[in-house]
């Protein structure tokens, strides 16, 4: 049934595709994220591999687009956070080639002080949690990813397992800040956490596609966008559904897209499939 309704989906695009700024702006976000989260994974890698005598040091990391395309990941010391301990810069990203390692202590950059400091102060308020906003899950953790653009200053929490064989989706946050690196809010991006296993316990059914339900957004997030290229090689399933009260969104992961469809249309051929049986 479900191999049938996602052909069926993909034949239909044609007619019930639509994209807008909104959904432009997800997608845009979300690879964003995700090349800014693998350049941290990378960055981390090569520096408990190479650089362990500055492990003790570090007081954190994070990673940003610089005007030319590419992706930067800084290490600050703990006891400086405008003193940069190591610096990456990644061309190619997904891939893990590095272009240039800086390991001579440099002051942050305006820049990255700004991305410094609304990172520290996300994280300061997650593991506070005076307000029992945040959740914690067990065998998870709290990936903080700041993000500054021409429109806002922001950090997206994403949780992350701790456990191979996973992939987890919700259980994330985005924090807003002012042009002053001020707090503004926070908000949940999901109301829970999903856990999706890499592979089907039955070989000979694999799983085609995942899917979950949206309540506080219509589209796919730029988080799941994210969290979901993160994956994609480690997953045998290509396709994630997003079903939210009135948009299906449909995200492939091989070709990093996805279309809409309005939930009146996804509904009217499952139900013909299903009379069809």
């Amino acid at each position: 049934m479900q191999k049938i309704i996602l052909i069926l989906l993909l034949l239909s695009s044609s007619f019930i595709y639509s994209q807008n700024n909104e959904t432009e702006n997800i997608l845009k976000e979300g690879k964003l994220l995700f090349r800014l989260e693998k350049g941290s994974w990378y960055g981390t890698d090569d520096m408990l591999a190479r650089f362990k005598t500055k492990k003790d040091s570090v007081g954190g990391y994070l990673s940003y687009e610089t005007t030319e395309n590419k992706i930067k990941t800084i290490f600050f010391s703990r006891f400086n956070s405008d003193e940069i301990l190591i610096r990456y810069e990644f061309d190619s990203l997904p891939k893990p080639e590095r272009i240039k390692i800086d390991t001579l202590n440099h002051k942050a950059t305006d820049l990255e002080k700004s991305l410094i400091s609304i990172r520290q102060d996300a994280k300061d308020r997650a593991y506070s949690n005076e307000d029992k906003f945040f959740n914690f899950y067990e065998n998870t953790s709290l990936n903080f990813i700041p993000l500054i653009t021409d429109k806002e200053k922001s950090v997206f929490v994403l949780t992350g397992p701790q456990v191979s064989g996973i992939v987890l989706i919700g259980n994330d946050y985005k924090l807003s800040y002012n042009k002053k690196n001020k707090f503004k809010k926070k908000e949940k991006i999901h109301n829970s956490i999903l856990q999706f296993p890499y592979t089907s316990k039955n070989k000979e059914n694999p799983t085609v596609s995942t899917i979950h339900l949206h309540v506080i957004t219509k589209y796919i997030s730029s988080t799941d966008i994210c969290t979901l290229l993160l994956y994609k090689n480690y997953v045998e399933w290509n396709q994630h559904i997003v079903m939210s009260d009135k948009e299906i969104s449909i995200f492939d992961l091989d070709k990093e897209s996805f279309f809409t469809m309005k939930r009146k249309a996804w509904e009217k051929i499952y139900n013909t499939e299903k009379d069809k049986k």
